[in-house]
């Protein structure tokens, strides 16, 4: 029979003949149901070489947030004459008709264009999309990039555009970022359009080839452990289905490199059978803690977190700590290294006027004063200009802003965020914006842990998808007991025989007393989830009026866009 030569359709497209925008974004927020776009950038390559650029303000219809602002560089005035996204979107539709798109979070991106097609009358585009997130977590090693943010992989690449929160400035940067991974992936003879998409997804001969380990795991609720040949703890997950989650590490939709690096050394998969979600959630984080898996990158380390400490002395000061200590101090944390605590110390230092040196001082002054007084933002106790009970007014504040009032913290800091910004002091104001959402964040998340760990004793139920019930005893914020109620079980014996065999725990000091600040969030999620039913609690659960809480959700709708990406 004569050979029959293949088509070009059927060869494929070479990736140099492909027509790929590559755009960007910038947006009053992270939902593009909610908000609305303030940039879009674009910018037309084919074979290494640019076509053409697109690029415009647009008027969002309402102001932009301050925190957006102070991100971006693009203020109110500057899209007070723009057009409005229904003039735009004819123009962007051509400019990207026939071609591939291609963006970084491909998803965040395409998700607010096709929302602006509907709500104004275009049909959605149905370019090819490529995300170079995608990419890089296919053809770039841990080692070579800690992360697949756009500006690791800008400087990974020595891209000759720095990405800045501009748009065009970041699609500019996401093209070398384009050309740096399409080359890589040469060395895996992907040569056209068609395998870079396959290549993208497809699983490697060792996930094939390994797809028997999970034969033996169970449908149900439960931890995984792979394993070496040595026996050696390589990763730890969880799932609601084990045998289910385990099977899709041998599949096409595992593409992250390290996990098939991982999968290409173990030997073995163990299980550990759950009664119910949430003790497979605290089972993992507890084994993880223990067993420091070398491909699990969250939860590894849970006692390397620091704490801000407001010391117990006549003139208290704000130290950064890793031990929790019996003591009469205040603690704020935890924070997950130096750099966060000290941003969070600096937020204090910038509304209430405490002492920053780090000695003792004694009760009748004896040292000069430092410039800071000169400064006016300290009081001299050290020279005796200060009074152990003027210098308590300040503590007074400084102890309610970690604990309970963070009013002053959030009104001087935005005050002084809104007027740079005005000045055009973007680079100062993002310094205080960074420092206020780290403040604002970790006192929430401390006063959210507080209100849990101080209660002694709490059993809840939520439903189970049986008829049944799971129940659960909290001590401390600490997981001590989990099970099932059948359907149709008289729940008194269950719940005492569940609180019988429940572990006894002994609290220890700070907010965080019984168990990692992570195990006692997890809980929270739960007790916070739909169709949770508290059965037993002792003491009160409360948070603070005045609280970070209150301020946290309008901090966190202003970062949903802006994280560097």
């Amino acid at each position: 029979m004569d050979a029959v030569q293949g088509t070009l359709d059927e060869l494929g497209t070479p990736l140099q003949e492909v027509t790929f925008v590559v755009f960007d974004l910038e947006t009053t927020g992270g939902s593009h149901a909610e908000h609305a776009i303030t940039e879009i950038g674009a910018v037309k390559v084919r074979g290494g070489e640019v076509l053409g650029e697109f690029a415009t303000l647009i008027d969002p219809g309402g102001p932009i947030p301050p925190f957006i602002s102070v991100l971006t560089g693009i203020t109110d005035a500057m899209v007070v004459a723009a057009p409005r996204i229904e003039a735009v979107l004819p123009s962007f539709l051509e400019f990207i008709s026939g071609t591939v798109l291609v963006a970084h979070n491909a998803g965040f991106d395409t998700g607010f264009v096709k929302a602006a097609c509907q709500r104004h009358g275009y049909a959605p585009p149905k370019n090819a999309v490529l995300d170079t997130v995608d990419l890089a977590r296919r053809v770039l090693t841990r080692d070579e990039t800690p992360n697949h943010k756009l500006s690791t992989l800008a400087r990974f690449f020595h891209s000759t555009t720095e990405p800045i929160h501009r748009a065009l400035h970041d699609a500019r940067a996401t093209v070398d970022v384009l050309h740096g991974l399409i080359a890589r992936s040469g060395s895996f003879q992907v040569h056209t359009f068609e395998e870079l998409k396959s290549f993208v997804r497809a699983p490697t001969p060792e996930q094939q080839r390994k797809r028997h380990l999970a034969e033996h795991v169970p449908h149900a609720p439960g931890v995984y452990l792979f394993e070496d040949s040595r026996g050696e703890v390589l990763y730890i997950g969880k799932s609601t289905n084990l045998r289910n989650r385990v099977r899709s590490y041998f599949t096409a939709s595992e593409t992250r490199p390290r996990i098939r690096e991982m999968i290409g050394i173990a030997e073995r998969v163990r299980h550990v059978v759950c009664a119910t979600t949430l003790e497979a959630e605290v089972r993992e984080l507890r084994l993880i803690g223990g067993a420091k898996p070398r491909y699990n990158r969250r939860s590894k380390f849970p006692d390397k977190v620091v704490w801000l400490k407001l010391t117990d002395e006549p003139f208290p000061r704000l130290s950064i700590v890793r031990e929790l200590r019996g003591d009469s101090a205040t603690y704020l944390g935890p924070f997950p290294n130096q750099q966060a605590a000290d941003d969070a110390r600096t937020a204090l230092y910038d509304t209430v006027p405490l002492r920053q040196c780090s000695d003792r001082l004694s009760l009748t002054g004896g040292r000069r004063a430092c410039v800071l007084y000169e400064m006016g933002r300290c009081g001299a106790p050290c020279e005796g200009k200060e009074s152990v009970a003027d210098y308590s007014a300040h503590t007074d504040v400084a102890r309610r802003a970690m604990l309970t009032d963070i009013t002053p913290v959030y009104t001087a800091l935005l005050a002084r965020m809104e007027r740079l910004s005005v000045e055009q002091r973007y680079e100062e104001a993002s310094l205080d914006r960074d420092r206020l959402a780290v403040y604002v964040r970790t006192a929430a998340r401390m006063q959210r842990l507080t209100a849990l760990t101080r209660i002694p004793h709490l059993v809840a139920a939520s439903p189970a998808f049986d008829g049944g019930w799971e129940i659960h005893v909290v001590r401390h914020g600490r997981l001590c007991a989990a099970g099932v109620m059948p359907r149709g079980a008289h729940p008194t014996p269950f719940v005492d025989s569940l609180i019988a065999r429940a572990e006894t725990v002994i609290p220890g000091h700070g907010p965080v007393h019984a168990a990692t600040a992570e195990e006692s969030e997890t809980i929270l999620r739960w007790l916070e989830s739909p169709g949770v039913r508290l059965v037993q609690v002792e003491g009160d659960w409360a948070l603070p009026v005045h609280g970070a809480a209150r301020v946290k959700a309008r901090l966190d709708q202003a970062y949903q866009g802006g994280y560097p990406r």
